[in-house]
């Protein structure tokens, strides 16, 4: 079972895989979930005519075309709820042979981080009584907040992304609407997968 990724950051290079095994081995712990390497392109350049297309084309190619493609991107000043679908549409129009899903973190991927904040007591230089701030996905500068939360410096998504998504509660993060999103798209990513003659 493959899953393709495409991602805008180098944190999330690292981290959106332990995303994905965490939710497939919380559905079934004996799911096999390969995933390669995953493709980064900036934002603005993933948004021009083509270029998403063309990175859809290459994931296929690293799935050895049979398997499925997520996008995860960061909203920042965009409605998730806009712009994923038009994304998702421009994957379609590419790789319509295989399932794909298109998820927006609302703000930033470490919205997510916010919205578990409790379950990072303790952890990585974190307080033992951090608390999530009331509308994480509000919060413009999530990483920032992070950091200000933290004992040991700031957070670096190179380094601590990765740490972080193995670590943070998953049934916690689903207090982000944008997070509860990409879990059930990856589910029926997984499904359609399981279901899929090999």
């Amino acid at each position: 079972m493959r899953i393709a990724c495409i991602v805008e950051g180098y944190g999330e290079r690292e981290a959106v895989p332990v995303l994905i095994r965490r939710i497939a081995f919380q559905l079934d712990p004996g799911l096999n979930v390969r995933i390669p390497h995953p493709i980064r392109l900036a934002k603005s350049r993933l948004l021009q005519p083509g270029e998403l297309e063309r990175a859809a084309n290459l994931a296929a190619i690293h799935i050895e075309g049979s398997g499925g493609i997520l996008v995860v991107l960061d909203s920042d000043d965009d409605c998730p709820a806009e712009v994923a679908p038009r994304l998702l549409a421009r994957v379609r129009s590419a790789r319509s042979n295989l399932p794909s899903a298109v998820v927006l973190a609302n703000k930033e991927f470490e919205s997510w981080f916010l919205a578990a904040a409790r379950s990072l007591r303790g952890y990585r230089g974190f307080p033992d009584d951090l608390e999530p701030p009331a509308q994480p996905e509000t919060v413009r500068g999530a990483k920032e907040w992070l950091s200000r939360h933290r004992r040991e410096g700031a957070c670096s998504p190179s380094v601590d992304q990765s740490s972080l998504a193995a670590h943070f509660s998953l049934d916690l993060g689903r207090r982000a609407p944008s997070f509860d999103k990409c879990c059930r798209d990856v589910t029926r990513l997984l499904a359609a997968l399981r279901a899929s003659p090999r």
